[in-house]
């Protein structure tokens, strides 16, 4: 796999030594001291109700991490309201929008939002499911829209660190190759809170294994190739020899899947998650087909023709759905 993977975002020096056990980390331990001290003075405070918690009048499940980067949440989401649909309900979304930055808030997202407005997540959800979606950085006034558009569950992407807005049921995403890195909280390591966090969640999901214990097994199955420039799903494949280009959590897993999908990757770019693309980024991927991710497609510039976009869709076990069934069933035990 040939590579210009200077990923252009700041933080990937750093991201990287996360991985790699970077012994400069210590370094920055103090930094992560007052990280662990303020994070759990925060939490003390929601859970001594000194701090306000919004309750949505609707059952909330949050998909997020315990990490920072890309661990597969968007696939979940995207699972998780075709899947509530198929159980009856009436699902929505409320994100915080990630790269993106509207003139007002909460901002209900539409299919032809500008992701700079909205982020690019939000639309990829939008547009792949069609179901109502929020953005604002304050989760609960988001809620509180989407009830008011008619949902009956509200699914939070992201956000299990975000305590003013209560939750029924809690999902992690993890990694199943870079786990939790070194282990240590940030900036020293990646982690949000710490893995004790783990065994208070209602189900964590391991994102192409190796598969711990209590863990469910979740594979990212790609779609078809569909040309960016062209809603023509009938264009032909393009040859195997491509470049390839990534604006996401962790690039090398979509490198990874590009090759597995027998495709030879003579040159590869890896942008910061959420990174919009240049044009002048595109100068020297001209001379071969490009391939990115849906991600990456929702927010593309142009200037390059052939471009296709790779779309995934989560696979999770039957063992996953019989336990999300018990939990809503739980909640509504009662009513």
């Amino acid at each position: 796999m040939a590579s210009n993977s200077s990923a252009e975002s700041k933080g990937e020096g750093l991201s990287s030594a996360w991985y790699k056990g970077a012994w400069w980390l210590w370094l920055l331990a103090p930094l992560s001291v007052l990280f662990a001290l303020i994070s759990s003075l925060r939490r003390a405070l929601f859970k001594l109700g000194l701090k306000p918690v919004y309750r949505a009048p609707v059952p909330v499940i949050v998909v997020g991490n315990l990490s920072v980067g890309g661990n597969g949440k968007t696939p979940v989401v995207v699972w998780l309201v075709h899947w509530l649909r198929a159980q009856g309900y009436n699902p929505g979304v409320i994100s915080r929008g990630y790269g993106g930055k509207s003139e007002h808030y909460p901002l209900l997202v539409q299919a032809d939002t500008p992701a700079s407005a909205a982020g690019d997540e939000p639309i990829l959800i939008v547009k792949r499911t069609g179901c109502p979606l929020v953005v604002n950085p304050k989760r609960g006034d988001a809620a509180a829209l989407l009830v008011s558009c008619g949902v009956d569950i509200i699914i939070s992407d992201d956000g299990l660190q975000h305590y003013a807005l209560a939750r029924d049921i809690e999902l992690v995403v993890v990694d199943g190759k870079r786990r939790f890195g070194n282990g240590h909280l940030l900036p020293m390591g990646p982690l949000r809170e710490r893995k004790w966090r783990l065994n208070q969640v209602d189900a964590i999901i391991n994102n192409g294994g190796p598969t711990h214990e209590h863990e469910f097994l979740m594979t990212l199955a790609p779609g078809a190739l569909v040309p960016v420039s062209s809603a023509d799903h009938a264009t032909p494949r393009p040859p195997n020899r491509v470049h390839a280009l990534a604006g996401i959590g962790h690039p090398p897993r979509f490198f990874n899947m590009l090759e597995q999908l027998g495709f030879t990757l003579e040159q590869c770019v890896a942008l910061g998650d959420h990174q919009a693309v240049a044009n002048s980024q595109l100068h020297s991927l001209q001379s071969a087909p490009l391939l990115i991710t849906e991600k990456d497609a929702v927010k593309w510039p142009g200037g390059h023709d052939n471009t296709w976009y790779v779309p995934v869709d989560a696979q999770l076990p039957l063992a996953f759905e019989h336990l999300l069934l018990t939990r809503l069933k739980e909640l509504h035990h009662g009513d």
